[in-house]
């Protein structure tokens, strides 16, 4: 009898939790990061800010949520947000296929902190990308807003984008939309 063979996202999964090595946040050398796809585009984020990467599976919708929201989760009894990436880049949403993924990510929010679900195409791979081989944001030319990219990777002659966490998952644009949306709205008329 043969074992089964571990599938690509619980690969990738198993090597995203391993612990990095413990090292002063300003004196960092090397970083590792989580690389996955979105519309046939490789991006990154630090592997210190993932806690895991689940199974894509059915959400519950959030009324009144703008599009790059795609709903809640239930995560062992606490309610994980999930955005879109790719809406959330003003692009077209992520279409479901059996590769699709949630990564789950916490981000500081003030001095919180939120865990949040992202919907991506695919989980590639950990890389382990030298400080020396990141570049700064580009200042424009990008297909994405340039707040939203922590840097770019230089990874076998060709550029991996590095997600800004903070910014990209930013929760205060969530409470400001709901905010903005409640003035527009205003309170309910009862009939």
């Amino acid at each position: 009898m043969t074992a089964a063979k571990p599938s690509p996202m619980a690969k990738a999964a198993s090597l995203a939790l391993v612990p990095a090595t413990p090292r002063s946040a300003a004196v960092i050398e090397h970083a590792q990061y989580l690389t996955f796809m979105l519309e046939k585009e490789v991006f990154a984020i630090g592997i210190l800010a993932i806690k895991e990467i689940i199974e894509y599976h059915d959400l519950t919708p959030v009324p009144m949520m703008p599009d790059w929201i795609r709903g809640v989760i239930n995560l062992r009894g606490a309610v994980v947000p999930v955005l879109d990436l790719s809406a959330r880049f003003g692009r077209r949403s992520t279409q479901v296929t059996k590769r699709t993924c949630i990564v789950i990510v916490e981000v500081e929010t003030g001095e919180e902190r939120q865990v949040v679900g992202v919907a991506v195409d695919a989980v590639n791979q950990v890389l382990t990308i030298p400080e020396s081989d990141i570049e700064p944001p580009p200042a424009f030319g990008a297909k994405i807003r340039t707040d939203f990219i922590f840097g770019m990777g230089k990874v076998d002659g060709r550029f991996v984008v590095l997600l800004n966490t903070n910014q990209v998952l930013s929760i205060d644009e969530i409470t400001d939309f709901e905010a903005s949306n409640a003035d527009v709205d205003g309170p309910l008329d009862e009939a």
